[in-house]
């Protein structure tokens, strides 16, 4: 029975954090079209797709606090329900600076990475966290998913429908969610602010936030921007351009939790070397066959493998620094991962515009990739035992 219910509680947090990467990543594929129809700059444009991912990286951090204090049922369900309104408020806009403000709010979507994996995690023995936590990080699957439909909803229905349509899926998947999984008790009480804050006094937290800004942030950035790049580079669709970058996305998120399986079996710390490794080859791969579509694309269908892998390593490693702040961790990790896909893409654009190539943005990703291989040689050198003895300590 306690079986059932571990995998219930998996696979409907794996669900309901589709849904709501899906709202997460509702403006990204009818950008374009909200730019013709309200006549933006393509900076106005940015904003709009950026505000969201912005608001719901941050937001991860006192949002895994909460699952941490009050429990991830009732934290999840909040939240979904929360997602209704700006959704539907978005529905009824006929001004940007309105739509700017409802993609502000609709960004806390992006929130409930932090509360599915602090939630799951507490469900299951640590040795099984990393496949597990692979397969929970599996909702990322929403970003494709909205790549899919959002489009085909559009065309067919117009833009009110794109949002009053994943408002009402977003309102069904809160009330199965609710009456499908329960919590788990926590033991030792409620946690104060400070107490969940203490995390960030050690190395190893911002050690794993700096490789989830590495691996994360890599995903996001490819699965956003790899449309413009190959449009640009290779003249091809929009439409052919967002297959392959949904091919990215499933590619990268599917692999996943063998990334956390891998982590059980050989550990996470050997597992993050082979990745970073793998990403510093295959960037400067990309770089200087940018040119060559057929390589590009093996050498993207490779970051993607190797990106994924890391992102079900990094994770296996959060509930080893401290299982009772688990939240913090999560939140922490994954806001600073979810930055990481929020400035690349910016970066990659100024270095376009400077140098007329975006050679030198793989290059700067080269380098960050080798920074994270050498940290992780040098700076993950405590055993489980002595993280979690000091953070107990402080707690």
């Amino acid at each position: 029975m306690e079986e059932k219910r571990r995998t219930s509680i998996l696979m409907l947090s794996t669900m309901a954090m589709i849904v709501s990467f899906a709202v997460w990543s509702v403006f990204a594929p009818i950008a374009t079209k909200i730019q013709q129809m309200y006549h933006l700059s393509t900076t106005e444009k940015s904003i709009l797709i950026a505000a969201p991912v912005l608001l719901g990286s941050l937001l991860r951090i006192p949002m895994g606090i909460l699952t941490d204090r009050y429990g991830g049922r009732r934290i999840y369900a909040l939240t979904l329900l929360f997602l209704i309104v700006p959704m539907i408020g978005a529905g009824f806009t006929h001004s940007y600076e309105m739509l700017l403000f409802w993609a502000f709010l609709i960004g806390m979507a992006g929130t409930t990475f932090a509360i599915s994996i602090t939630y799951v995690s507490r469900w299951y023995p640590p040795q099984k966290q990393g496949l597990i936590l692979g397969i929970a990080g599996m909702g990322n699957l929403g970003s494709a998913v909205a790549n899919f439909l959002v489009p085909v909803i559009f065309a067919s229905y117009g833009l009110p429908w794109v949002f009053w349509g994943l408002a009402f899926v977003t309102g069904i998947t809160a009330i199965i969610f609710w009456f499908g999984t329960k919590d788990i008790q926590i033991s030792g009480g409620a946690k104060t602010l400070k107490e969940s804050l203490s995390v960030l006094k050690f190395k190893e937290t911002w050690l794993l936030s700096i490789f989830y800004f590495l691996t994360f942030g890599t995903f996001v950035t490819f699965s956003s921007y790899l449309p413009t790049l190959l449009s640009e580079l290779f003249n091809i669709t929009g439409l052919a351009a967002g297959i392959r970058a949904a091919g990215f996305v499933v590619l990268a998120t599917l692999i996943r939790p063998v990334g956390g399986y891998l982590s059980d079996r050989f550990g996470a710390k050997r597992l993050l070397s082979v990745v970073f490794s793998g990403v510093l080859l295959c960037s400067i791969f990309i770089a200087f066959t940018i040119e060559n579509l057929i390589l590009f694309s093996v050498g993207c269908a490779i970051i993607a493998i190797m990106v994924g892998i890391g992102n079900g390593s990094v994770f296996k490693m959060v509930p080893e620094i401290s299982s009772a702040n688990t939240g913090a961790v999560t939140g922490i990790v994954g806001a600073i991962g979810g930055i990481g896909g929020f400035f690349p893409p910016i970066v990659l654009g100024l270095v376009k515009d400077a140098s007329g190539s975006y050679f030198l943005g793989f290059v700067l990703l080269t380098a960050f990739s080798l920074f994270c291989l050498i940290l992780n040689y040098t700076g993950t050198n405590k055993t489980k035992t002595n993280i979690s003895a000091n953070l107990n300590k402080s707690a």
